[in-house]
């Protein structure tokens, strides 16, 4: 069996799962709010924080959670070795004798 391409790595497999994970967080919340404007829209005119209605606290909130999970993201991804590195680490370089 030929050795695994560097697409089918354990590494991008987790973060393409965690990058879906995270993205169906956020739709979840996202249709949430696409739903309230759709069928409760006077829901969005409640006063929630600090004399600010529902829909500018819900929207500054889908801001700052997309930034957190852009970042949680970046947290957990995991690396993969390059193929630079992996080429540069198997050719190391020799003493040919020359210099004496």
């Amino acid at each position: 069996m030929p050795p695994s391409s560097s697409g089918d790595s354990a590494e991008r497999r987790f973060n393409t799962r965690l990058g879906l994970i995270l993205f169906l967080i956020y739709l979840a919340l996202y249709v949430g709010f696409v739903c309230i404007n759709a069928f409760r829209a006077s829901w969005m005119d409640v006063t929630a924080i600090a004399g600010l209605n529902l829909a500018i606290v819900y929207g500054f909130a889908l801001i700052v959670f997309a930034i957190v999970l852009a970042l949680v993201y970046g947290a957990m991804c995991r690396t993969e070795p390059t193929e630079s590195a992996e080429v540069s680490s198997d050719n190391q370089p020799t003493d040919s004798g020359d210099a004496q």
